[in-house]
């Protein structure tokens, strides 16, 4: 932080003081506790221990501001003394074994990480073993800087200001630049978008104008309603272009897609969308208007013209007034339940069925206005084609749930059996129904498996609204009030025995040992359920789930353990339709970045990445040195894929921890030139490196994942980092790469695609968000 914006602060720390602080002018340390809003009681109780220097069990602002002045004015020794005296919580001098896991413990619960009691004694004898030099039994001031030293980003840490250290999370957050719409980068980036745009723009305007001109002898407002009338014709009939998902996905594999923004057709849609409500509300108005002086000239009063067909108004038996009126209140409620408060907020169903009243809205503009079908009639009719194509392809080959997964996080992992005609790309969505949660909803969804995965059909849903939470809700009852007994029984019986035959046609049972026959099955039947990120398993201790198993049920449920079970259920499946993420192998540096559950496309890139990236790995048959061959083909361009997660909390990061660990082994080899996949994961809950409480621990769990070659946080061998990405240094570190082109692919919340896509427009890189 700046001098300004420590002076900031200290002013806020001052008015903080002054409105909590009683007659006598101090506070205690519940209030030292509100003032700073420091979430620990532990760190509260060590800062305030230390800030009291009369020892009096309350502290005055002049104390305060003492402390905080030398912290943040004081030298890199100052600033390690408080460190020190904060983990040497009995002021022996020394720090022992115990205060430091003391001190560790607080640091996982501020930093809301769950790790067994185990797993913090390891951490706590890690870094006290490292830094006990002299094998002492305690960690002297000398030793502790001296081993803060070999972390030369804690040590740089130390030198910012305790500003960063104390301060609350929303004072003094610097907010996001502005970007600079007229820069080289930003026009390079969307050219395809704003000349669209353009272009956009002018055929509306030459509509609204010819419209105008065509009328002038009606009178102004007579002509501004028949302008936005003209615009509305072109525009309700473009909205059903910008939607016309198969068409738009064969597009994509054309020449057109250098051309038109056919990634942007949903922002481009609600763009119309929005349009569309302002004509219509310019074109009312302007209809009102006119009534208006017609009744203070004709037979007719005002509300005849609006809400009766006595003027005779319009060409099917005078209804345009009537129409209007009924257009007017449909679309002010299809653009009101569309927004963005609506559909993120858990009531995706009130945006789905309100949108379905474009039926009612086409239907309508046929009556109102004579030239309409004109306009509609081709993009109608392949619109509906469209429509027939997809309830028939849904509706071939009966598709059924075969395996579910409930993971942490409430996410619901979905197997269902792939069709032989069914053919996708890494990155596409289909739209699916299940009859059983809703008959008449069709909800969409990224695929997560792999293309090459040939035998099932993998989605992860996870619970955000009505619709995923009664999906949840359905596969976790204990019991489905459905089921037969008989046939549940006689289904498990016949499965036992297959596994008994599986078993003793071999060996051994996967390296094994049962006590009994009854055991080997059940070991068998727990190794193949595919609990996701509850199990980890090598690549070739494949379960049911990705050979595509089931059991012989009968469109019914079968419970197998607490969050897996086989089951057979219909579905319907409508795609798949493509987005952005096609173009990744077209890149040769892609870096993929998802926030959250936005990580779902990218589990079925990187695993097409991964088998692709196989297939050109070579092997040296005398010295099995590997190595992969750095060819451009038309399959895979790649030369080098970057892979960013961002979570708020260590249990999201559990369900896809499985998928993680197996591309990790498949890479158990470096390359010369560098990794071809390099992941990177954060967790926004943790305590920042620049904040002082977590110093200790990051220490502690970078010298374990280096002693054990394994994240403790997720078990991966990638190290987790707390907090935020700073994509300043990240695409900095990207472009100093120099492995070609460099295209980011995002999948996320909006708010951070914002950020995200400024820094790709100030380092040149190509953005793609995926949106659907």
């Amino acid at each position: 932080m700046s001098l300004d914006e420590d002076a900031r602060w200290l002013e806020w720390v001052t008015r903080q003081f002054e409105s909590i602080a009683g007659d006598d002018k101090e506070i205690d340390l519940d209030e030292f506790k509100t003032a700073l809003k420091v979430k620990e009681s532990f760190f509260a109780e060590r800062f305030f221990a230390l800030f009291d220097s009369d020892g009096s069990s309350s502290i005055s602002l002049d104390e305060l501001l003492k402390a905080l002045d030398l912290l943040i004015h004081g030298s890199e020794t100052d600033k390690l003394h408080f460190l020190f005296q904060v983990y040497d919580v009995d002021g022996s001098g020394s720090i022992d074994p115990d205060e430091l896991r003391t001190v560790l413990k607080s640091c996982l619960r501020e930093s809301a990480i769950s790790l067994p009691e185990e797993k913090l004694d390891d951490l706590t004898l890690a870094l006290f073993e490292s830094a006990d030099k002299d094998n002492s039994g305690a960690i002297t001031f000398e030793e502790l800087k001296a081993e803060l030293e070999t972390f030369p980003e804690v040590m740089e840490n130390l030198t910012i200001s305790a500003a960063n250290w104390l301060k609350p999370p929303d004072v003094d957050q610097k907010k996001r630049q502005t970007p600079r719409y007229l820069t080289r980068a930003y026009w390079h980036n969307n050219s395809r978008k704003l000349l669209f745009l353009v272009g956009y723009a002018l055929l509306s305007l030459a509509l609204f104008v010819g419209a105008v001109l065509q009328n002038r002898h009606g009178g102004a407002w007579f002509m501004v309603a028949k302008g936005c009338g003209q615009c509305l014709n072109f525009n309700c009939t473009f909205v059903v272009v910008l939607m016309l998902r198969r068409c738009l996905t064969w597009l994509r594999a054309t020449w057109v897609l250098r051309v038109l923004p056919l990634d942007q057709n949903i922002l481009l849609h609600q763009m119309v969308g929005y349009a569309i409500l302002c004509f219509t509300l310019v074109h009312t108005t302007a209809h009102v208007f006119n009534f208006v002086q017609m009744s203070e000239a004709g037979e007719f009063s005002l509300w005849e013209y609006l809400l009766t067909t006595r003027p005779r108004i319009g060409w099917v038996k005078g209804t345009a007034s009537l129409t209007g009126v009924f257009l007017q209140l449909v679309i002010c409620l299809m653009v009101l339940c569309s927004s963005t408060f609506v559909r993120r907020s858990g009531h995706f169903e009130v945006f789905y069925w309100s949108h379905l009243s474009y039926v009612w809205v086409w239907s309508l503009l046929m009556i109102h206005c004579a030239n309409f079908w004109k306009w509609f009639l081709v993009p109608g009719l392949v619109f509906l084609l469209e429509k027939i194509v997809g309830i028939a392809v849904s509706r071939m080959g009966g598709l059924y749930i075969v395996e579910v997964n409930l993971l942490p996080s409430k996410v619901t992992h979905l197997v269902i059996k792939r069709p032989q005609f069914f053919h996708f790309k890494p990155g596409d969505y289909v739209y699916i129904n299940i009859p059983v949660i809703a008959k008449y909803e069709w909800h969409p969804f990224t695929i997560s498996s792999a293309p090459e995965q040939s035998d099932s059909l993998w989605l992860h849903i996870r619970s955000m609204g009505q619709w995923t939470n009664r999906l949840y809700e359905y596969f976790r009852e204990p019991e489905n009030q459905e089921l037969s007994p008989q046939r549940l029984a006689t289904s498990l019986r016949r499965r036992r025995q297959e596994l008994k035959e599986e078993m003793f046609s071999s060996d051994e049972c996967n390296g094994a040992v049962a006590s009994n026959e009854d055991d080997a099955v059940e070991l068998t039947m727990y190794r193949q359920s595919g609990l996701g990120s509850q199990v980890q398993t090598a690549p070739d201790e494949q379960g049911p789930a990705e050979r595509g198993e089931a059991p012989p049920l009968k469109e019914n449920s079968a419970k197998f353990g607490e969050n897996h079970r086989f089951c057979n259920i219909r579905c319907y499946v409508d795609g798949p339709y493509g987005t952005p993420t096609r173009q990744i192998f077209a890149s040769e540096h892609a870096v993929l970045i998802g926030a959250g559950i936005g990580i779902t496309p990218f589990a079925s890139i990187l695993q097409s990445i991964m088998y692709r990236y196989r297939r050109r790995k070579q092997n040296c048959p005398s010295c099995n040195y590997s190595w992969c061959e750095n060819i451009k083909d038309s399959d895979m361009k790649l030369r080098k894929v970057d892979f960013i997660w961002i979570n708020r909390d260590q249990k999201s990061f559990e369900w896809f921890v499985s998928l993680l660990t197996k591309l990790e082994m498949d890479q158990a080899d470096e390359e010369p030139e560098g990794r071809f996949l390099e992941m990177h994961m954060y967790m926004t809950s943790a305590l920042s490196k620049n904040d002082m409480k977590a110093i200790g621990l990051q220490m502690a769990l970078d010298l374990l994942a280096k002693k054990e070659k394994r994240d403790s946080i997720t078990g991966l061998r990638t190290r987790t980092q707390p907090g935020r990405p700073e994509w300043a240094k990240v695409f900095q570190k990207v472009s100093e790469e120099n492995k070609g082109k460099v295209h980011v692919f995002y999948c996320g919340s909006p708010a951070l695609a914002k950020v995200i896509k400024a820094q790709c427009e100030h380092f040149g890189f190509n953005f793609y968000k995926e949106n659907f």
